[in-house]
């Protein structure tokens, strides 16, 4: 059976990813939204929202901690899907943010 996934690309099939379901709120040119990180790597991942973006727009995305605070990501948009999401390339990551990511990702393997 063929791949259809909707959210398929050249990046989706060298990099892993991983199913997810975490509220998250995201900003961009229309302000802040809420949404659900429905997969994510330690590249990238997808929101899904109904908020409006558009491809190469870049975005903010306020990822929830344990404790109760958030890690702010930049994301440039890779694809969206009008009223379903959109998925993101995270950018300008520090050292502890890709750090962060590997980590969060690696709980997520199912051995």
């Amino acid at each position: 059976m063929a791949n259809t996934d909707r959210r398929a690309g050249r990046e989706r099939r060298s990099v892993e990813r991983f199913d997810i379901n975490i509220e998250v709120e995201w900003e961009g040119l229309i302000g802040r939204k809420n949404g659900t990180i429905s997969d994510i790597s330690p590249v990238g991942c997808f929101i899904l929202c109904s908020g409006e973006v558009e491809d190469g727009e870049n975005v903010k995305i306020f990822f929830p901690l344990t404790d109760g605070r958030k890690i702010q990501f930049w994301g440039e948009v890779s694809n969206h899907i009008f009223e379903i999401g959109f998925a993101i390339k995270f950018i300008e990551l520090s050292d502890a943010q890709k750090e962060f990511l590997e980590v969060f990702v690696d709980t997520l393997r199912v051995d």
